[in-house]
């Protein structure tokens, strides 16, 4: 039992199979070794001392553990696992303090390592269960500094100052390892209750029994002393194994924020909140600890990047999170039509949600359209593990995924920041990617093409994290942004919608270019160097046609194609016309708008979006060399038809036709890796080619899980509706429906 003011200390000393001192705990290496004794305030009266080995997993022991503790491996083999050792604490010290009269008492260690860095983490890592005396503690050094004031300050206290400020014997080697540290401890401890200090123990360090969820709003202070970024974690992670990973350290409620990349996945980093700076800087000595097999990386962080990862400003999310010490499970992949009765009949009476309906938060976008995304809480973790137990099971016709979530990650993936998206929109480009299959629907306004001129105002960036974003780019350029085109950020996407590492960005001037380049040369950005180069409008397509530049200078491509460059197609032939349904499948802000003479505008149909037939076409030869380059869609296969030309085809009698013979059929609720090759397997015996059919991508550069398919004619198109929609691939169900 323990009690905050205790009549009893025991005196507590330990060492691990590793670094001794300030360093102790730091190289996650086992406890080999327990000194205590139990001492009571009022009398001045000591019980027994005790000494026990305790046997580690791995008894390799460091050169400086054998050297300062005289410990052997063979000595070591012959002792009690840490289990057993810590029952014999618990039976030995309430044996001396019931001789002694006493029933409670505090654990008195030297410093916080003992208790915070090693004893709590071995225990969570061996599945043990320490007893209550190890949740309180006092730290001797910090009520030594309160007795004396003008002693050394705490981080630079030792056992050893200590005594030789009070003029105590300082001989180690009179005692065995230990025994000398905790009889002078005890001598310590009675010179500070002496008639001349009357040091009174009233207020130990408490060590937290759970970590606590809850809401951070943005409006909060957050001391940059406090945070830590954790990275390299395993992507399933939730916010109480980070909370594991720092057993024995306070962290402050909320104060566990999982990152998420530009899709709103988990992207193996945490951003860690604790209660004081001291907090911190021992979480900062668990760099390149382990998470089961994997070690993680432990940074210094700021407040700033704490709140914009968890912090918000939405009512609904402070709503939903209202209810504190819920557990929270996120769903992914939720029909669009699912309702909230959907989703409780679907975890079922055996997992009841908190609160019902208002125990449900659906994620929208912007526009109030479903991501079929979800999160929900549970009351208590029995319920939370039925509902995960439901992972992949279906509803509709989708299997449902099921993660463990966080109250940062409800905040991240719901909340919008308007002001960060304001500025991202000043900046931001669509991606640059790769050259599709015909049917090409233009999704890059004119307005924002790339200039191909031969003034060097351009820079292109090399080696960027996969998981960099438009504000990545601007916070690495600084003071440079403001030079910056509006819409002037190109991110390169490659042939499969995804990061190719590379970013082109158009300046204001040469001259600009020329100094971010200087500037900005091999800075780093997260845990990675990028190269800046400058370069011209035309040499950014040459280098998007395969071409290589660097800093002594440009290589153009291979294939040596000059009628590639778009300015060698003055005109093109008569565009084709695509329906109002197919040009409904995407936003507004992304399809092209069409170009009309004002003779034409009049007697254009409204409902018609025009696009150039052929335009991809023209550049298949040269993807047949290149399988995969990272092409611009302002420079290959999404030009815009002269405007004699689109003007041409809206004042055409006829009704609106297919780009070519046959039939229009949309694919949803596609596995995200789904290619040309694996449609065509589906569809396998209709007469179908990989011009048929076009992968849908989103914004971001990734697949939407939807694709077009063009049937050679209206009946093949409605017997593959009526054969095949719902039907599986890649382990999900397919929706087809003709356009």
């Amino acid at each position: 039992m323990t009690a905050s003011h205790s009549d009893s200390l025991v005196v507590l000393f330990g060492a691990t199979a590793g670094a001794y001192g300030a360093k102790l705990g730091s190289d996650e290496r086992e406890l080999i070794l327990l000194v205590w004794q139990v001492v009571d305030l009022p009398s001045k009266k000591v019980g027994a001392l005790h000494k026990s080995l305790v046997k580690a997993d791995n008894l390799d022991l460091s050169d400086q553990c054998r050297e300062v503790t005289g410990l052997t491996a063979e000595g070591l083999g012959k002792a009690e696992p840490l289990d057993q050792v810590l029952q014999q604490f618990s039976q030995l010290v309430s044996s001396d303090l019931k001789v002694l009269g006493r029933s409670s008492y505090t654990l008195c260690s030297d410093g916080q390592s003992l208790i915070r860095q090693v004893l709590h983490p071995e225990a969570s890592k061996k599945n043990l269960l320490l007893s209550d005396c190890f949740y309180s503690f006092y730290d001797l050094r910090k009520e030594f500094h309160t007795c004396y004031p003008n002693s050394a300050a705490v981080k630079d206290q030792t056992i050893k100052t200590m005594a030789e400020y009070l003029g105590l014997g300082t001989d180690e080697t009179e005692e065995d390892f230990g025994v000398w540290q905790v009889k002078t401890m005890v001598a310590i401890i009675f010179s500070m209750l002496s008639e001349s200090c009357n040091h009174v123990f009233t207020e130990p360090e408490t060590v937290k029994y759970k970590y606590e969820t809850g809401p951070c709003s943005k409006s909060e202070t957050v001391d940059s002393e406090t945070v830590i970024r954790a990275r390299g974690l395993p992507w399933q992670s939730s916010d109480q194994d980070i909370a594991r990973f720092f057993k024995g350290l306070n962290i402050a409620k909320g104060g566990v924020a999982l990152c998420l990349n530009a899709q709103g996945r988990r992207n193996g980093e945490a951003l860690v909140r604790f209660v004081n700076s001291e907090q911190r800087d021992l979480a900062l000595e668990r760099h390149k600890h382990h998470m089961g097999s994997r070690y993680i990386e432990v940074y210094k962080a700021t407040g700033e990047e704490f709140l914009k990862i968890a912090g918000g400003t939405s009512n609904e999310v402070a709503q939903f999170l209202s209810k504190e010490n819920q557990v929270i499970i996120r769903m992914r992949g939720l029909p669009f039509t699912a309702t909230q009765e959907d989703v409780l009949g679907f975890l079922g009476p055996e997992c009841p949600v908190t609160g019902g309906k208002e125990g449900l938060l659906f994620v929208k976008y912007p526009d109030g359209r479903p991501t079929g995304d979800a999160f929900v809480l549970f009351s208590c973790e029995e319920y939370a593990q039925n509902a995960l137990k439901k992972h992949k099971e279906i509803l509709g016709k989708r299997y449902i995924e099921l993660f463990r979530s966080t109250a940062a990650e409800v905040q991240q993936v719901v909340t919008i920041d308007r002001e960060t998206q304001n500025v991202l929109n000043r900046y931001m480009s669509t991606p640059l990617i790769p050259t599709l299959p015909t049917p090409i629907i233009p999704v890059i306004p004119p307005p924002y093409t790339i200039a191909t001129g031969s003034i060097r105002d351009c820079v292109r960036l090399r080696g960027l994290p996969y998981t960099a974003g438009i504000d990545d780019i601007l916070e690495f350029m600084g003071d440079a942004t403001g030079d910056i085109k509006p819409h002037g950020v190109h991110m390169v996407l490659n042939q499969q919608g995804r990061p190719s590492g590379d970013a082109f960005i158009q300046m204001k001037s040469a001259d600009k270019a020329f100094m971010v380049a200087q500037k900005c040369h091999k800075k780093m950005m997260k845990d990675r160097y990028v190269e800046v180069f400058q370069c011209s409008g035309e040499e950014m397509n040459f280098v998007l046609m395969g071409g290589t530049l660097n800093r002594s200078g440009l290589s153009p491509p291979p294939c040596k194609l000059p009628c590639l460059s778009p300015p060698t197609y003055a005109a093109f032939q008569t565009a084709a016309v695509i329906p109002a349904e197919a040009a409904a499948l995407y936003q507004p802000q992304a399809l092209l708008p069409a170009t009309r003479s004002p003779q034409a505008s009049a007697a254009a149909p409204p409902t018609v979006t025009y696009y150039p037939a052929q335009t991809a076409q023209l550049y298949m030869n040269y993807t047949a060399y290149y399988p995969s380059p990272p092409v611009s869609p302002t420079t290959v296969g999404y030009i815009a038809a002269p405007p004699g030309a689109v003007a041409a085809a809206a004042t055409a009698a006829h009704s609106p036709i297919l780009p070519q013979p046959g039939a229009l059929v949309r694919m949803q609720g596609l596995p995200y890796n789904t290619g040309m090759k694996e449609i065509l397997s589906f569809f396998q015996g209709y007469q179908l080619h990989a011009d048929s059919i076009l992968v849908l991508y989103n914004f971001s550069g990734q697949p939407s899980g939807e694709a077009l398919v063009t049937f050679p004619s209206l009946d093949l198109a409605k017997k593959a509706v009526a054969e095949k929609n719902g039907q599986l691939l890649g382990g999900r169900y397919v929706q087809l429906c003709l356009v």
